[in-house]
């Protein structure tokens, strides 16, 4: 006869085991599809604080933006990573996003539209610190968020001071926005100059202008000498020409030819 014996710890990790896929099975009952594909996607990279819908990803060695963020984000840090360009979709299912923080990047380029996604609830942009040279207003869209955008290398021409009368940029910052590179007053900041009554659209329309005649005058000159040239090409032949008949030996008269001509006196 066999004594079957029973301990109440024998079926413990059976126990745990249930509890875990239980447990599992509540939290994708539970949590939103798209946190769960952030944690699977970027789980090494980004966190997620739940009570106020932020999205860390902040020195994370990124070089893009990362798939995946949940449409409740509200704040989104990717500052100091390697990112250098945001393409148009990047941010087209934030439309809770409130803070953007873009800064200490590689940025150096914005695809036409990249920001015009984010909603009107969008609060702060950052993107200070990064590689932007040029920027337009196609690219911003019709954001008033609160916008950081010094220490980039601006060069400074009339989309950016179209730009600049566009955006909500933030006070304390604005003068750190200074030309790198400009038709007029590198190294200056770019309100200062506008302030002193500096228009780069206006000077842009100049040189336009100054190019385009100095571009005419060349090509006339150009129609000048070429006119000249055959002109004196072809006379050139004429001579040649004139030259070469009268190097021509002149016919001599046949004996047929003279005695006519003898008969006829």
């Amino acid at each position: 006869m066999y004594v079957i014996l029973w301990h109440p710890l024998a079926f413990f990790p059976s126990i745990l085991s249930v509890i875990a896929r239980f447990s599992m099975l509540f939290l994708l009952i539970t949590c939103p599809r798209n946190y769960i594909f952030l944690d699977l996607m970027v789980a090494n990279s980004c966190h997620c604080a739940w009570d106020t819908a932020t999205v860390l990803c902040s020195d994370a060695g990124l070089r893009e933006i990362p798939e995946g963020i949940p449409p409740e984000t509200v704040s989104l840090h990717l500052e100091r990573n390697y990112i250098r360009n945001i393409p148009e979709s990047a941010f087209s299912d934030l439309v809770h996003l409130r803070d953007l923080y873009l800064s200490h990047n590689r940025i150096d380029s914005l695809a036409s539209g990249a920001l015009r996604h984010l909603g009107p609830e969008l609060r702060l942009l950052d993107l200070s610190h990064n590689q932007l040279r040029q920027a337009n207003r196609e690219e911003f869209g019709s954001t008033r968020a609160k916008t950081r955008l010094y220490h980039n290398p601006w060069h400074c021409d009339c989309a950016l001071q179209e730009l600049m009368e566009t955006l909500n940029l933030e006070p304390e910052t604005v003068n750190g926005i200074i030309c790198e590179s400009s038709v007029r007053g590198v190294g200056q900041p770019l309100v200062k100059l506008l302030d002193s009554g500096v228009n780069f659209c206006s000077l842009q329309r100049k040189t336009t202008d100054v190019a385009m005649l100095v571009t005419m005058f060349v090509w006339f000159f150009m129609v000048i000498v070429y006119v000249v040239y055959y002109v004196r090409q072809n006379q050139a032949e004429a001579r040649r020409h004139l030259e070469y008949l009268k190097s021509l030996p002149s016919p001599r008269k046949t004996p047929a030819e003279t005695d006519t001509l003898s008969t006829g006196f």
